[in-house]
């Protein structure tokens, strides 16, 4: 009988460890219109098409899709806990280019933005700082132990009808090359 209980309690905690390893890893892509695929079809946005690619490499993830059209830092600042909700693993933060359209100063963008990734990093959850075209917020996400991308690719093709936002084809190219950051901080979270 002992031996019995020994077996099933044995089985009950490889079950339970087996769901934990299962867990869906949670990514949020929190930005303005460049997140949220302006001018473009909602699976042709960057998240969707991350989501994607990460699940065509094997990995159980979920992207949600948090961008606003027009959003600032501030506006980031006032919509977080509704953006970043419990069970996040992963934040994907893309700010900036509006506040510099509403004149705000660079000093001020990177305060608001330092706060959004320390606020992240002190839930525990990972973070990849993106620049969007000349705004380079590396030095942030150096200093909060997050991860870099620079998304810059020349206008013309990869450009919707504005010639300011990226198409599909852009956000595809500008996925490939953050793919690896992205894994990194899956690593992070849940390692294989």
């Amino acid at each position: 009988m002992r031996a019995i209980f020994q077996c099933c309690a044995g089985l009950l905690l490889l079950t339970a460890c087996s769901a934990a390893q299962a867990k869906t890893i949670r990514i949020v892509a929190f930005g303005d219109s460049a997140t949220k695929g302006y001018l473009v079809a909602r699976e042709d946005a960057y998240p969707a098409q991350l989501q994607a690619a990460l699940r065509a490499k094997g990995y159980d993830v979920a992207v949600h899709n948090e961008g606003v059209n027009g959003d600032t830092t501030v506006g980031a600042l006032r919509r977080f806990d509704m953006a970043i909700v419990p069970g996040t693993d992963i934040a994907l933060v893309e700010f900036g280019t509006n506040d510099l359209r509403y004149r705000v100063p660079m000093k001020t963008v990177r305060a608001r933005l330092t706060e959004i990734v320390r606020t992240l990093r002190a839930r525990h959850i990972q973070v990849l700082v993106i620049g969007l075209g000349r705004l380079d917020f590396s030095a942030i996400a150096k200093a909060h132990d997050a991860l870099y991308a620079q998304w810059w690719l020349p206008r013309g093709k990869y450009r919707t009808r504005d010639g300011a936002h990226f198409n599909a084809k852009g956000y595809a190219i500008l996925i490939w090359r953050m793919l690896p950051a992205v894994e990194a901080l899956i690593a992070r979270v849940s390692p294989r």
